[in-house]
């Protein structure tokens, strides 16, 4: 930018003068006559390229774009739901509601069975209960993946699907 120009001359781009190589001072000269900056695009061109700009506007522009793109991203909210793998029907219609609730919301939801202790010899019976609570729910959401143990639990996601 400006004064940290190495090169001997420069090719100026700007929108009031003609796209033509000049010597470095020139350049900077016509920059600072306009009340803007000399800014260095292609460096590694022959002779390097530059640019007539306001810089401090540039950046305020480039920091704007990147915050708009950020406001305009989701973020994925993951919730879980826990069972026993000797869950009764009434929890099971109580935590599926929840469930529900969640994926309308757009949210993920993590179900997974818990095996305390002994209960691990009951491995199908937690795989069949989170298997019904996919299949209950697969109006408003898809398995992301199915039911695996990993340790003492056996883990299933679903996802909400688009509208």
């Amino acid at each position: 930018m400006n004064d940290r120009i190495t090169a001997r001359s420069v090719r100026v781009v700007a929108d009031d003068v003609p796209a033509d190589v000049y010597p470095t001072d020139e350049a900077i000269k016509m920059a600072e006559d306009r009340n803007l900056d000399l800014v260095e695009i292609a460096p590694n061109a022959d002779p390097p390229v530059c640019k007539i700009i306001d810089y401090s506007k540039f950046l305020y522009d480039q920091k704007k774009k990147q915050k708009e793109l950020k406001s305009k991203q989701q973020k994925v909210v993951v919730k879980e739901i826990r069972f026993g793998p000797n869950t009764d029907e009434h929890d099971f219609e109580f935590k599926l509601n929840h469930a529900r609730k969640f994926l309308e919301e757009g949210s993920k939801v993590k179900a997974y069975v818990f095996f305390k202790g002994r209960t691990i010899v009951f491995k199908e019976r937690g795989e069949l209960l989170l298997l019904k609570f996919a299949k209950e729910l697969s109006d408003l959401g898809a398995v992301e993946q199915l039911p695996k143990l990993e340790g003492k639990r056996m883990i299933m996601m679903i996802n909400p699907k688009k509208k």
